[in-house]
């Protein structure tokens, strides 16, 4: 599916990234993927068993991110509960993985 697509395309770049630099001047480096999905929806897993769907609006060199319009899927006992809010301060250390394009969990 996309999702997998996406993380085959960022596996694929910080690949890329962690090889030399100077011998491709084509090659994109993590934060410089990051910077181009401004203004674009993300799927973000977290540490703690959390979702996070929104609009990338901006971050910084620890990858702490804001997003928009923003929909938060936690797993439970219970089940899945879905909270929506309109904006998020993400700690780019609790970040697991980002997906360019993501639509959030299926099922």
């Amino acid at each position: 599916g996309i999702n997998a697509e996406y993380g085959y395309f960022i596996q694929t770049n910080l690949r890329m990234a962690a090889s030399n630099t100077s011998a491709n001047p084509s090659t994109l480096l993590p934060l410089e993927l990051v910077d181009k999905c401004i203004g674009s929806r993300m799927h973000m897993t977290m540490k703690n068993d959390r979702e996070i769907v929104g609009v990338l609006l901006g971050f910084d060199d620890f990858v702490n991110m804001v997003l928009e319009d923003v929909t938060e899927y936690e797993t439970t006992p219970e089940g899945r509960r879905v909270t929506k809010l309109d904006q998020i301060l993400l700690h780019g250390s609790n970040i697991t993985m980002m997906v360019p394009g993501g639509e959030g969990p299926v099922g």
